[in-house]
């Protein structure tokens, strides 16, 4: 089981929804550092106690992939047990159709900056045999409500299939996919879920079956109500 020492955790967009709910479950036996768009001040008292937090915005690909790097080795870890690329964005379609500015963002913010920040940490995690994880969406078989999320989605499916096999002897790569949870990510987007938000799984939950699936390094894994109902969100490894 792997859990048996403390290991050396990044989250990007850990300052909130599914990220901050994961450094939650977390900060406990883990080393954490965090990273979000929000300045130091304004998630003051709001992360989890001990983990550390640095400003790194993913609308511009190559500077956070840099920042991030840089980060890390000024918080003094030259090692990374676990990289989980959390950090993303998505907009409402207006009539099924998105806008150049939301294609562009949502497409530097979910695919292109994570597969930056995969390159740059990749040594880090080499050498700890770690693990880099991709939190992917449901919506990456396709969404009429955020076409172009959706389509960032299923790239950062496609790059954990490309990594897992190239790096399969240094760094284990998997792809989770969580399903609608009740963060303030819909509302971010623009897109009200209506009735069907009370039918969405809380984050802790969500969160609980996430550090499971990264405890057990298995690529893809679907985290929805049917693995919830299995004791997805209960049972499993334990990071």
């Amino acid at each position: 089981m792997i859990g048996a020492k403390s290991r050396r955790i990044l989250i990007t967009g850990g300052n909130t929804g599914l990220g901050l709910a994961l450094a939650a479950k977390l900060a406990r036996r883990h080393k954490l550092l965090l990273t979000g768009r929000k300045s130091e001040g304004e998630v003051a008292g709001t992360l989890p106690p001990g983990a550390g937090y640095l400003v790194a915005d993913q609308s511009d690909p190559e500077a956070s992939a840099a920042t991030v790097l840089r980060g890390i080795r000024d918080f003094g870890w030259d090692t990374l047990d676990n990289a989980v690329l959390n950090a993303g964005t998505g907009f409402a379609a207006v009539n099924g159709i998105d806008s150049t500015q939301a294609i562009r963002a949502s497409l530097d913010v979910n695919l292109l900056s994570a597969l930056l920040q995969a390159r740059a940490l990749y040594p880090l995690l080499k050498k700890s045999g770690g693990t880099l994880t991709l939190i992917g969406s449901v919506a990456h078989k396709g969404s009429a409500a955020v076409p172009a999320y959706a389509a960032s989605k299923a790239g950062l499916h496609g790059l954990a299939r490309a990594l897992r096999s190239e790096w399969k002897a240094d760094v284990s790569v998997q792809v989770l996919h969580p399903g609608p949870a009740k963060t303030d990510m819909h509302e971010k987007a623009g897109y009200d879920p209506g009735f069907m938000r009370s039918l969405f799984l809380a984050p802790d939950d969500v969160a609980a079956m996430m550090a499971s699936a990264i405890a057990a390094r298995r690529s893809p894994v679907t985290l929805s109500w049917v693995k919830y109902l299995n004791g997805g969100a209960y049972t499993g490894r334990r990071l």
